[in-house]
């Protein structure tokens, strides 16, 4: 008699692959095959979006270093930052799958997520977001208790962003306003206070968050169009790479700010224009009809971070 599947383990629904994954990511190669869902509600599978949340972290942290007399930023900080970052990306991508998981189920792009593919169930994806809040603020309470408030302040943010695509077609700019936060957290977990380098940091974040949000968006603007919901894709439609030329300038103008506020050394310059040259490449090689486009070109913001984290510490070398 043929061996029946563990239905646990084995059923395709429980081991379903996300469709916007990277192929053969850690998860779907190396990870347990009971883990994998609830690894990939995390978007474990999909680390960009940690990388995009733990990015204005370390730019806080290093810009805030001198002010301490440090020149390279704290390696605590960062470690704590970067576990933070992870753990809490997952909580608000599990929050958010749950809160959208009718609308998921509707779009093409998204029906392979854990919940609409009934590889979790709804009450074990909020066991396991609690689980992740609880581990955030473990990490959270490690910081002065400026920042475990400025910490605290950002759940408002985070549980009202994924309810705006309903009502607003500027969802990215709630993205923006809650992703950004850690760059305030970062300066004042160096600090213990906030200065206007700081808020012209977190501004240039919500701006180049926008933009980048807005090229992701266009992947499933036509069945968003559908569904009824809302996003700066749909609003801007043809003339988005326009929109992108003012978000992005104005994030290149905010990080100029920023580091003359810093009294940054000239080195931050230099390749902050380098920063300037890979936005204007990305607007330049947009085309907002091809899905795999868009998802190359967000993924590419990665690289802008970490330049811009490069720029930081060496304008803080050359100051």
């Amino acid at each position: 008699m043929e061996a029946q599947p563990d239905r646990k383990t084995d059923s395709p629904k429980t081991d379903t692959k996300v469709a916007d994954a990277i192929p053969e990511n850690w998860v779907d190669t190396w990870a347990p095959r009971a883990a994998r869902p609830y690894l990939r509600l995390a978007r474990a599978d999909r680390p960009i979006g940690t990388w995009l949340l733990l990015l204005p972290c370390l730019w806080g942290i290093a810009l805030a270093s001198p002010h301490v007399g440090n020149v390279l930023p704290d390696l605590k900080l960062v470690l704590l930052f970067t576990i933070g970052s992870f753990v809490m990306r997952g909580a608000g991508c599990t929050f958010n799958d749950i809160v959208d998981r009718d609308f998921d189920a509707q779009v093409a792009r998204t029906q392979s997520r854990p919940i609409p593919s009934g590889a979790v169930p709804v009450e074990f994806a909020w066991m396991f977001l609690t689980g992740q809040a609880l581990i955030g603020l473990a990490v959270l309470l490690n910081l002065n208790m400026f920042t475990v408030l400025l910490g605290f302040s950002a759940l408002i943010l985070v549980a009202v962003y994924p309810f705006t695509k309903r009502f607003t077609y500027w969802p990215q700019l709630f993205l923006g306003l809650a992703f950004n936060w850690g760059a305030l957290m970062g300066w004042s977990a160096v600090t213990g206070n906030l200065e206007p380098a700081a808020i012209a940091l977190y501004l240039a974040g919500m701006f180049w968050t926008i933009g980048y949000d807005t090229i992701y968006a266009h992947q499933d603007k036509e069945d968003d169009a559908l569904i009824g919901v809302k996003s700066t894709a749909l609003k801007f439609g043809e003339n988005t790479q326009t929109w992108l030329y003012l978000f992005y300038g104005l994030t290149i103008v905010l990080l100029t700010v920023a580091g003359a506020f810093a009294a940054i050394g000239w080195a931050f310059y230099l390749i902050l224009g380098l920063g300037a040259i890979h936005l204007g490449h990305q607007i330049a090689s947009l085309d907002i009809h091809l899905p795999q486009v868009c998802l190359r070109l967000f993924r590419s913001n990665r690289d802008f971070g970490l330049l811009i984290l490069a720029a930081i510490i060496c304008g803080n070398l050359t100051a």
